[in-house]
């Protein structure tokens, strides 16, 4: 009877501890982080999101050890997004290309798609294109911020067929990632045959894969933010949205509208002074 009494209670605790546990956890995914970036043309406040919690718990770590003091909003396109992050914008003098520098590492994609999307105010992390980085993987640093424009239905509708054409290279580049060896044994040995019919072969394994997806369609609430918010829909899928702007978006608005150099980068710099996680 006591080894009875005793399991019995043994479960009691630990069904007690699950549920006490699983209270914790909610309450933590119902907290909410905002990060403070402060610039030299004004505040910008974020929202980050707990259904990204690696570029999240990065985006704090970073803030935190003051990795983006001194960086620069180093690329500004009106009518699209501002970005910035990258370590080697520190005092670099005018003229200079950036946007290549990261912290070492890259970050898992984390697509919580289509409840987050790239409408205005949205926050998404940079990376690498498709050729190099298949996977879709975040700069560990670099961030940029959605301004973008106000699109009619016809347009988005007409957005829709070639997005679906994206996922069909999409589903193709990640096959050849997955064969790569043999692409490359093919290529060292100039066997363009061979590696033509091999392409071809991974191209319509693509087609069929994508043609078991449902069409690519907006929803409702894409349909509606990009109708009156705006933003950049051709980005959905593409790169990661793990927050966005709650206040500060007037200064979002004043980056944008800086003059820039050739290479979009602001003629005067637009710093980073210091960003605080409340």
């Amino acid at each position: 009877m006591k080894k009875i009494v005793f399991a019995l209670l043994t479960v009691s605790l630990a069904g007690l501890t699950a549920c006490q546990g699983g209270t914790q956890k909610n309450k933590e995914m119902d907290k909410e982080t905002l990060v403070k970036i402060e610039t030299s043309v004004g505040d910008i406040t974020v929202k980050l999101y707990n259904e990204t919690p690696l570029h999240r718990d990065n985006f704090v770590k970073l803030a935190k050890d003051s990795t983006y003091e001194g960086t620069l909003f180093h690329r500004v396109i009106k009518d699209f997004m501002i970005q910035a992050g990258d370590p080697n914008s520190k005092n670099a003098p005018k003229g200079k290309m950036l946007g290549f520098g990261g912290v070492g590492y890259t970050i898992r994609s984390e697509f919580v798609y289509p409840k987050y999307f790239h409408k205005r105010g949205a926050l998404s992390a940079a990376r690498e294109g498709d050729d190099s980085n298949p996977k879709k993987e975040s700069s560990g640093c670099q961030f940029y911020i959605v301004t973008g424009q106000v699109y009619n239905d016809s347009t988005l509708m007409g957005m829709e067929k070639p997005l679906n054409g994206n996922m069909v290279n999409r589903a193709y580049n990640e096959l050849m990632q997955k064969n790569i060896k043999e692409v490359l044994r093919l290529q060292k040995a100039k066997d363009q045959d061979s590696l033509n019919s091999m392409q071809l072969k991974l191209f319509l394994q693509a087609e069929e894969m994508v043609a078991t997806l449902p069409e690519y369609k907006f929803t409702p609430e894409q349909l509606e933010a990009y109708t009156t918010l705006g933003g950049a829909p051709h980005l959905d899928g593409e790169y990661t949205v793990f927050g966005e702007v709650v206040s500060g978006m007037d200064v979002v608005d004043s980056i944008q509208r800086v003059k820039t150099d050739w290479i979009d980068r602001p003629e005067e710099d637009v710093k980073i002074l210091k960003m605080t996680v409340e």
